[in-house]
């Protein structure tokens, strides 16, 4: 049984991060919304409570039962989580006086406590709290304090339970990974033994069992998860798996084809239905986000569904599902309410009557690169940047008709192929090109023109969950912009977008 460590979401921004460094110290963890806790079995080592949104002091606050947990196997509450071990045993929670946002520095340290073991007096923490810990209940005792926080970390007496009041997750606390490191290896036990190779051994294994001569379809996108769940299963059922690559028309330039050769030698089975007429028909005319994510859509499930039923006897659709799409699913707060239409494979499992296998759906982004890495599939395929699954449809903001795709395509190809051949292709997360619904006055030799402006963008980021603008060299961008203006007909303006997320997101729709 696979070791883990539980965290328990209260809907902290942070979450997720906990849950990221808890696993860059190869050690398993699972994400629970706190009101829907599992079964606390001996694969349980240790819980951590996250931050969140809420007060202890609100009426309707979250409460979980830790009757299970509490004293029974170590814990570790953060931020919120430390304020509600302290409430509700007896201690006081009041507003602070200043809201206590940001840097500030352990000033005392018991380095005693199994919990801070090794960290420097005066390490820098991050606090992100409205409401202040003013006094701890009987045998709570304080082991770290800043200048403004006195109760900044706690330990009960005779419990291996602790409360920190900064959030060891982000990278601002600069030992928290220690921190974290103590807590889940020296107090919790955990072995360390989670690596991308035990991953694949326990994986590979898990499918063989799970799926015996059963035949799985697979829609392969040319991305990252779908290739390294493609590959996962072929190494568990051979055969048995069949691959669909559907051109829609959104692909970049030449795209299509360079996909299936980058998949020939991986002794795949891998189908390839071009049906861009289709989707370019239907899309005609449509400017509406949401309405062209349906169109795809509609129309992904149909082409994919004629392709798949032309395989005999298939019981499985394999999906490349990641960890965050898993989390969001069952959030604290449920589904987003906005959430976009799925792209791709939404509706099929429905019509098709299969049942669902998701090899990647414990990964996060760059776990399931490190996977991809373990099973030694090319460094290409791997280092791709994320890509939305309605192609350039979402990247043509306004109206969708052929001649856009073509300017699009062709601009987008040019920025992709210069920022590989200027060694920057590596240093960015995710680049692409945005087609805007405008026009500009532009002059070339001795005429007028009017034509369409488009934006670069390009981001860093770990996970997508919030980005950067990437500082590409002024030197790069001017030969970029000159060469798209110079080369491709109907482009005479070039912008460069600087947003973050937030408040703006990667994509523009």
């Amino acid at each position: 049984m696979q070791e883990k460590i539980l965290i328990l979401d209260f809907g902290s921004q942070y979450t997720q991060l906990i849950a990221r460094r808890v696993r860059e110290l190869n050690v398993y963890c699972e994400i629970h919304p706190y009101n829907k806790i599992s079964d606390i079995d001996s694969s349980v080592k240790g819980v951590i409570l996250s931050g969140s949104p809420c007060s202890v002091r609100d009426e309707d606050h979250p409460v979980p039962d830790l009757t299970s947990i509490k004293g029974k196997v170590p814990l570790l509450g953060i931020c919120y989580g430390a304020q509600f071990l302290a409430n509700s045993y007896g201690g006081e929670v009041h507003p602070s006086k200043h809201r206590e946002y940001g840097r500030a520095n352990l000033e005392y340290i018991n380095l005693e406590s199994k919990l801070l073991k090794g960290l420097t007096m005066g390490t820098q923490v991050w606090m992100s709290h409205g409401d202040t810990i003013v006094k701890l209940p009987e045998a709570y005792h304080i082991i770290g304090s800043t200048k403004d926080v006195k109760v900044g970390a706690y330990h009960i007496e005779n419990e291996e339970t602790y409360g920190i009041q900064f959030h060891p997750e982000v990278y601002h606390s600069t030992e928290g990974l220690k921190l974290l490191k103590n807590f889940v290896v020296e107090i919790c036990g955990c072995k360390q033994d989670w690596t991308p190779a035990s991953f694949v051994e326990t994986t590979v294994e898990e499918l063989k069992a799970k799926l015996g001569d059963d035949k799985v379809v697979l829609g392969l996108s040319g991305g990252v998860d779908s290739t390294v769940a493609a590959v996962l299963l072929h190494k568990a059922i051979g055969k048995n798996l069949s691959c669909i690559f559907v051109d829609n028309g959104l692909l970049r330039k030449n795209e299509f084809q360079k996909v299936l050769d980058s998949y020939e030698h991986m002794g795949l089975n891998v189908i390839g239905v071009n049906a861009g007429d289709i989707f370019l028909n239907d899309l005609e005319g449509i400017s509406e986000p949401e309405a062209k994510r349906k169109s795809i859509g509609k129309n992904f499930i149909e082409v994919f569904d004629a392709e798949a039923h032309k395989i005999q006897d298939v019981k499985w659709l394999g999906q490349g599902t990641i960890y965050p799409d898993v989390i969001e699913s069952v959030s604290v707060k449920g589904p987003s309410a906005t959430i976009k239409s799925h792209h791709n494979v939404g509706g099929l499992p429905e019509r098709m009557k299969l049942k669902i296998v998701e090899p990647l759906n414990l990964l996060f982004k760059d776990e399931v690169r490190r996977v991809g890495m373990a099973l030694e599939i090319d460094p290409n395929i791997l280092s791709r940047h994320p890509f939305p699954g309605p192609g350039l449809a979402i990247r043509i903001i306004g109206e969708i008709n052929r001649e856009r795709v073509r300017i699009l395509q062709d601009v987008d190809d040019i920025y992709i192929e210069g920022l590989k051949e200027y060694g920057l292709y590596n240093d960015v997360w995710q680049a692409g090109v945005m087609l805007l619904p405008v026009k500009s006055v532009g002059v070339m030799g001795d005429e007028r023109t009017y034509e369409s402006v488009v934006a670069l963008r390009a981001v860093t980021s770990t996970d997508g969950m919030t980005a950067d603008w990437s500082h590409l060299p002024y030197e790069f961008l001017a030969t970029i912009s000159n060469r798209i203006i110079n080369q491709v007909k109907g482009v005479n303006r070039v912008v460069y977008d600087i947003s973050s997320k937030p408040p703006a997101t990667i994509e523009w729709e």
